[in-house]
């Protein structure tokens, strides 16, 4: 049987990774990798890709740019033409990008069964692209694979028949099971001159933050603030340099307030795991502090993740006061949540994989 697996974003090749590896444990399962292009910067290189452990996508499509409609129009062109010519017998896509939704229509409308990893979520805010696109995936998706009982809830509050709803837990935990043994190594801190524990790890990428000079310069506000007493590293994407450099906030960086390039997987992981807390407007990144049990303070309106809100273990601060951002920040350092597991076991990969093959065989 083959399987299309459509990824455009970094984090989804970084989840596909646990799965892909499951697929190869299955007998009678090819794997086709389809790169949309829709993130290109240098981190998904070759060294990415052999860091994941994963092969090199056998298609590129190399699209990026442009408005969400132009961009995911020709995604769903390019995807459809691979789709009629590898003739799958399902496609798989993950998360809630313009590719995810490209893969999932083009899929749709050729009657190819499509399977979706992290159903069910919801921000409830549909000025959010991320909202739109999940919402519609799991509208015409035959697999609905879902990482909490929340999930759950919202698809079936939506109407959708119970037996496409399958929960496996989170594919992210996996990977932090994974490659958090892998980066086990608090001494490679020295290269960023940090200690574990010390310093705040920070990332912000989202465009309602970035694309809103006020949000934007409340964030920089705060983080000179926290800088004071708190190392930060911020390893920063060229688009968000660029609109420092544009607002002339990139002269607010100090010692302690480090805007570094993007780093490499596997140093992403150490960051975020010898963290004293991470702040951040990025969906996984949330996840991830809580697999590694470091605080986290989240710079939104909202989050998916409510059920880390309420176990303690996420704040939620709208960027839109710097002395409520610093002093969330400050007052988050050492603090743990509950303990809870409201992601499963760390087998969901294999439980994706396992049901695809039993589904696609029978």
């Amino acid at each position: 049987m083959k399987i299309i697996t459509v990824l455009g974003a970094r984090p989804q090749f970084i989840k596909a990774s646990v799965v892909s590896r499951a697929f190869e444990q299955l007998a009678g399962i090819e794997e086709i990798i389809v790169h949309t292009g829709q993130h290109f910067d240098a981190n998904m290189s070759d060294v990415f890709f052999s860091e994941l452990g994963i092969r090199t996508p056998r298609y590129q499509l190399d699209i990026h740019g442009g408005g969400h409609g132009e961009m995911t129009g020709r995604m769903l062109a390019e995807v459809e033409k691979v789709l009629l010519s590898e003739k799958p017998d399902a496609v798989l896509v993950y998360g809630d990008t313009n590719s995810t939704l490209a893969g999932a229509l083009a899929a749709a409308k050729l009657h190819i069964p499509v399977a979706h990893v992290e159903a069910g979520l919801r921000s409830f805010n549909m000025a959010m692209p991320e909202e739109i696109n999940r919402i519609l995936t799991d509208r015409i998706s035959d697999w609905l694979f879902t990482p909490t009982r929340a999930a759950d809830d919202h698809l079936k509050h939506e109407g959708t028949p119970s037996e496409k709803i399958l929960r496996v837990g989170d594919v992210m935990y996996d990977v932090a099971l994974h490659f958090g043994r892998m980066a086990a190594d608090e001494n490679a801190l020295a290269a960023f001159g940090l200690r574990a524990g010390d310093y705040v790890l920070t990332t912000v990428h989202r465009a309602e933050n970035t694309d809103d000079p006020l949000r934007l310069k409340a964030i920089m506000e705060a983080f000179a603030t926290v800088a004071r007493s708190r190392p930060i590293i911020w390893p920063m994407h060229p688009r968000t340099r660029a609109i420092l450099k544009k607002l002339g906030l990139d002269e607010a960086s100090t010692a302690n307030l480090k805007l570094v390039d993007p780093v490499g997987y596997l140093d992403m992981v150490r960051l975020e795991k010898y963290a004293g807390i991470i702040a951040t407007d990025s969906g996984g990144v949330q996840k991830e502090a809580f697999f590694h049990k470091v605080p986290c303070v989240t710079l939104r309106d909202e989050t998916e993740w409510t059920e880390l809100v309420e176990a303690g273990w996420n704040r939620l601060v709208p960027p839109t006061d710097a002395a409520k951002i610093s002093t969330a920040i400050l007052e988050a350092f050492g603090k743990s949540g509950a303990d809870a597991t409201p992601y499963g076991s760390g087998d969901a990969a294999v439980r994706i994989a396992e049901r695809l093959h039993r589904d696609l065989s029978a």
